[in-house]
């Protein structure tokens, strides 16, 4: 039986890959909890430089199963409500890990894997790629940290109608919103994401711990709270092995050579 996560791990790059093509990777809770264990073990992995989400087949993430949701269980509403906090800790792990987390969208990212998209800090999406909400199709409310992150992204009155159309927009569309960063054909979507993965997890990781930790907190504080954390932060890379690489390497006009450290 095929797992439903593929797990790789090569040149500094960790690749968490959603592999229920048949069922266009509808999450399901071994996928979940799989790959919620694999990020907290990334996150404090100093090998680790870059994460990269992708899926198998022709879908990033169609949501939730819609098949499961017809069953009936013997929980009751505070057990599911305990089970959906757990499953979307994958979003806010996403989010706030210390590593750089990248979204390689080959194809659908509807519901839930809208919100697993979201999530991840760099979002590169084929041409081919649909985004979309769905909650109302199927009568639900939205999870996964999409009216958040949606909200924060596309602002209010787009997000709204995001959600209460549940209309699908395509890649193009997408990216004139800002919900991804960059637009590529479907056969450049791996080599495209992989030279960005590549540069990141061989960068100055420590800049790129603080640079996304104050970033995510300017969403909540202001300005002074910014300003005095940066000056907290910005010394603190100074302090760095790569900090010194890179000045050395700027005077003597080359290209640093970064160690993470």
């Amino acid at each position: 039986m095929a797992e439903d996560v593929i797990i790789e791990v090569s040149d500094r790059i960790a690749t968490l890959t959603f592999n229920r093509p048949d069922k266009l990777n509808a999450l399901s809770r071994d996928m979940l909890f799989q790959s919620i264990e694999m990020l907290k073990k990334w996150s404090l992995d100093p090998q680790i430089g870059a994460i990269v989400v992708t899926g198998a087949g022709r879908a990033f993430c169609a949501g939730g199963d819609v098949s499961m949701m017809a069953r009936t269980d013997t929980e009751t509403l505070e057990e599911k409500i305990d089970g959906l906090r757990q499953m979307q800790e994958l979003s806010f792990l996403l989010y706030n890990t210390p590593k750089v987390t990248i979204a390689a969208v080959n194809g659908f990212a509807m519901g839930a894997g809208l919100g697993v998209c979201l999530a991840c800090d760099v979002r590169i999406a084929a041409s081919e790629a649909k985004f979309g909400t769905a909650y109302a199709k199927v009568g639900f409310g939205g999870d996964f940290g999409t009216t958040w992150l949606l909200t924060r992204y596309a602002g209010a009155p787009k997000a709204k109608e995001l959600f209460f159309l549940a209309d699908p927009i395509d890649a193009a569309e997408a990216h004139r919103l800002g919900l991804i960063n960059q637009v590529v054909a479907k056969d450049e979507l791996n080599a495209r994401v992989t030279e960005i993965a590549s540069r990141i997890a061989n960068g100055p990781l420590t800049s790129y711990r603080y640079m996304k930790a104050n970033v995510n907190l300017a969403t909540s504080a202001d300005f002074r709270t910014l300003l005095d954390r940066e000056a907290e932060t910005h010394l603190r890379c100074g302090q760095t092995e790569d900090h010194k690489e890179g000045v050395r390497a700027f005077m003597e006009k080359r290209p640093p050579k970064f160690t993470g450290r």
